[in-house]
């Protein structure tokens, strides 16, 4: 019952977290958010923010590795494919391998099935980017990002964060 919960909560939180507008600006405010929590809560995780045409904020905090990378630019591929969080994809698959099944034609090496992608919403215009961070637990990958969206949106993190696990 708690994943079908969670479920409904994070389709809550897609629908609510959304932008009047997403520019360089904003990517770099939620970026540097993220990253200043990782430093005081020594999270080692990258943080990859990017519109499709293009990256807008990236960096890597100690302890991250080239496999957070990675892990995050296949998060990345799942939320442009479905519009979607990466999270709310893993736990409506539900499946324990971390790829998608083989009629969904997804290759493991572009996709995968783990949290902390979430759609870059922009009002009266659709899923445009996405945020991800990758180096934690995937359900805190997820809060991480959507606590930094709750915040600059002025949205008070409480009312969107998911129960307990």
């Amino acid at each position: 019952m708690a994943a079908a919960e969670d479920v409904k909560k994070i389709a809550e939180q897609e629908a609510r977290l959304v932008f009047e507008g997403f520019d360089e600006a904003t990517a770099f405010e939620i970026g540097a958010a993220i990253r200043a929590r990782g430093l005081a809560e020594n999270f080692p995780i990258i943080v990859d923010i990017r519109l499709w045409d293009r990256a807008l904020f990236y960096c890597a905090l100690p302890g991250s590795t080239v496999h957070n990378a990675d892990w995050a630019r296949r998060k990345i591929n799942v939320v442009r494919t479905f519009h979607r969080s990466s999270y709310r994809m893993v736990l409506h698959k539900a499946r324990t391998d971390r790829t998608f099944a083989v009629g969904d034609a997804l290759p493991i090496d572009d996709y995968v099935l783990a949290g902390g992608g979430f759609p870059i919403r922009v009002k009266g215009v659709g899923v445009v980017g996405a945020i991800a961070v990758s180096g934690l637990p995937e359900r805190q990958d997820h809060e991480v990002v959507v606590a930094a969206i709750c915040a600059h949106l002025g949205i008070p993190s409480q009312e969107l964060a998911l129960g307990p696990a």
